[in-house]
């Protein structure tokens, strides 16, 4: 069951709205890890019998975060293309309400010198 904490809408955007999640390639995985103990927010589990990652909660996925593709030493894993995404946010006018969350944040956000 997906963790709300991992679920709220982004940039006002529900998350189940976006496609954006890894895929495992089962033929590439050879099943090291590194994916599963790496991802902070708990979007793969390992199959023991397999001995194959699976990603059970794609909702939980940080938009745009590609990281357990970057470290996978087998390149087993992938998302849908970019240009999906950048295709969303201009359509939903992701750009706008992020402008406006760096205004209200600007305190919390800004360089501290």
């Amino acid at each position: 069951m997906p963790d709300p904490k991992f679920t709220q809408p982004w940039h006002g955007v529900p998350r189940d709205e976006i496609d954006w999640h890894p895929i495992v390639d089962d033929g590439r995985c050879d099943g090291c890890g590194v994916c599963v103990t790496g991802c902070g927010r708990g979007v793969f589990r390992f199959d023991y019998e397999r001995e194959k990652a699976v990603v059970l909660e794609p909702l939980h996925c940080m938009v745009g975060c590609v990281t357990c593709a970057n470290v996978c030493p087998q390149r087993a894993v992938s998302f849908p293309a970019l240009n999906s995404l950048r295709e969303l946010m201009e359509a939903r006018g992701v750009m706008s309400t992020a402008r406006q969350e760096l205004a209200e944040g600007r305190s919390r956000l800004s360089v501290q010198e």
